[in-house]
Parts: structure tokens; sequence; C-alpha cells
């Protein structure tokens, strides 16, 4: 159960990260996968900075957080190519 509720709080993230990047949302697959990654980022800056999440609100804004560095790193990478 909680493998889904992960899945379903990345695909949240990545979802809500792509509205907060002027659109830039890939799909629900992808939106999936860069909410994962975003949360796995969201967790090192969190972490860095002492801070953690203690409720699921608090982990839907960390995994947003980290996925919208995530997208604007790839749009720095998409820019460059």
């Amino acid at each position: 159960m909680n493998f889904i509720i992960f899945l379903l709080i990345g695909a949240l993230a990545g979802w809500l990260a792509g509205q907060l990047m002027k659109g830039r949302g890939f799909g629900l697959i992808v939106n999936i996968v860069v909410g994962v990654i975003g949360s796995f980022i969201g967790g090192l800056v969190f972490s860095a900075l002492g801070l953690g999440p203690t409720n699921l609100l608090g982990t839907l804004i960390m995994a947003t957080i980290g996925a919208v560095v995530l997208l604007f790193l790839l749009s720095l990478i998409n820019k460059k190519a």
C-alpha cells in the first residue's frame, strides 16, 4: 500500500511541477517518474537544510519542489542541446 501512495504522490508532484513550470508536463507516466525523482531531489535538499516532512502534505510539497528543480534542470539541458 505504501508503494501505491508513493506513486500517487509522485504523479501529483510531477503534475503540479508541470503546471508550475509553464505547462511542461509530459503525461502521466513521465510525470510519475519526474515526481518520484523529484521526491529524492527534494529529500536531499530538505535534509541538507535540516528539514523534513512531518505529514502527507509536507511530503507532497517536498516532492513538488524537487520535481520543479528537476524540470528546471531538464529545460536547461534541452536549451543547450
